[in-house]
């Protein structure tokens, strides 16, 4: 039921047209696209998302359309838009390396934008060229043999291949209440969810830092509609929405606390609220060195209050008309698969990916969403296709027996690194969204890849090996 209740991702056709001088520097880049679409649906795929801020070049063109079919409607698949269209684009420049008979990788360099230029504002925080050379860097790039099927290890031909990648990052509004109780803990609401993504930890681990408690005293409370409203599990936009309300929150209740403090702690003598200050989990007078301070529950304690709310409030900036900035994550997968001729086997066996995604919060959570979306990427690349009936455009391999996903054997060995750059215009701690972005652009790396190691260009996914019994490569 699954198949024709929830959706699908759309198949889509795109036309890919690059001009670039010698030197590699791109002088028009031209993305035409249809996707299909159920006939009640107006679902759009936008595989033009990323198109335009991706690589400098003087003249860029992209344009849209779809195709009514008469089939289950397609919907937003984890990664829509960028997803599917940086497979177009990223194949191409991997394409036009090949032609120019010039580096993967330096080709990308040498096309890196000052600005967004197809908005014509700075971005809000960039470091692609970063995920491009420490990715090279760790996967051994410089070892790269380009000529086709040259590479070889345990009687197995290696392709290498690799390919950039980038997500938007936006905030959803939101909002949260903090509250300090007298026993020591802090409880933190917001009507959010956790998906499996680890939402609950990240929202524990900003208010412990936020109000300077160990992990262990804050109580999260998400995932119902009497909370204040929160964020939606979508776009990879709940951390970074999450962030401003709660820290909004966590001030006032610092607020509220100073000037309980100043009305009713014997120990701080009447001293004013701006006299006091707040960090670390304590409550100091400003100008006094010998002060040791007070935790907040001696201060509930001594003012007979049992807690102390703090709400916050803040607005979306998800679909602004006039951004100050483009606000985008980027990254880098490189990808190594095995080819066995006499048998025709494929398999991806390494994968590097590197990932600038501002402040990551927690990378053990963090590393989890990016390893996830990599298998998601070999899944896509390699297994992943539905099949229709002409007769009625029902879904023929609609169970779990006939369509094909990755399994643990189908894994690589995953290496997944995070830069470290906080993006503060997005909001204060500096995290903008991941996940997502852990999928777009894998698929083009690892064709990229195959053909590196077969010298068979596939362009329509997931790769077949019928696709690959043309190979001359022995």
């Amino acid at each position: 039921m699954m198949f024709h209740d929830v959706g699908h991702r759309a198949q889509t056709q795109q036309r890919m047209r690059l001009g670039a001088m010698r030197d590699g520097k791109l002088v028009s880049l031209q993305q035409d696209y249809i996707y299909h679409r159920a006939l009640l649906s107006d679902y759009k795929e936008e595989c033009g998302e990323a198109t335009g801020f991706l690589y400098s070049t003087p003249n860029l063109a992209v344009t849209a359309a779809f195709a009514e079919r008469n089939v289950g409607s397609a919907t937003s698949m984890r990664g829509p838009g960028a997803v599917p269209g940086l497979f177009a684009v990223e194949s191409a420049m991997d394409e036009l390396a090949l032609a120019l008979a010039m580096d993967p990788v330096q080709l990308r360099l040498r096309n890196e934008p000052a600005i967004d230029e197809s908005k014509n504002v700075p971005f809000s925080s960039r470091h692609l060229k970063e995920c491009l050379t420490v990715g090279a860097d760790k996967f051994g790039w410089s070892q790269r043999n380009a000529n086709i099927g040259s590479m070889r290890k345990d009687g197995l031909v290696l392709g290498w291949g690799m390919a950039a990648c980038s997500w938007i990052a936006a905030r959803f509004a939101a909002q949260a209440s903090v509250i300090l109780n007298d026993d020591g803990s802090v409880r933190v609401a917001s009507g959010t969810q956790d998906i499996g993504t680890g939402t609950y930890t990240v929202i524990a681990q900003m208010v412990a830092e936020l109000i300077g408690v160990d992990i262990a005293k804050v109580k999260v409370v998400i995932g119902d509609s009497s909370l204040p409203p929160g964020p939606i599990s979508g776009g990879s936009m709940a951390t970074a929405s999450l962030i401003p309300a709660v820290a909004e929150a966590s001030r006032e209740a610092i607020a509220r606390l100073i000037e309980a403090a100043s009305e009713g702690d014997s120990h701080f003598n009447h001293a004013t609220a701006k006299e006091l200050s707040y960090a670390q989990g304590r409550m100091r007078r400003k100008n006094d060195a010998s002060d040791e301070g007070r935790r907040f529950e001696d201060i509930l304690t001594s003012t007979r209050l049992g807690h102390i709310e703090g709400k916050g409030k803040a607005e979306g900036t998800f679909g602004e008309k006039n951004p100050k900035f483009s606000s985008h994550s980027y990254g880098a997968h490189f990808v190594e698969v095995t080819w066995q001729p006499d048998t025709a086997r494929l398999r991806i066996s390494r994968v590097v990916t590197v990932i600038d995604a501002g402040r990551i919060i927690n990378p053990l959570t963090g590393r989890n969403q990016i390893e996830g979306a990599i298998v998601m990427g070999v899944g896509m690349a390699l297994f992943e296709e539905t099949h229709y009936d002409a007769r009625n455009g029902m879904a023929i391999n609609s169970n779990l027996a006939d369509y094909v996903m990755a399994t643990h054997a189908d894994s690589p060995d995953i290496d997944v690194v995070f830069l470290d750059y906080p993006d503060t215009n997005l909001n204060e701690m500096g995290a903008r969204g991941i996940g997502e972005i852990g999928l777009a652009g894998f698929a083009a790396a690892v064709t990229a890849a195959v053909h590196h190691a077969t010298g068979v260009r596939v362009r329509d996914l997931p790769v077949r090996i019928e696709d690959l019994l043309t190979s001359k490569v022995a």
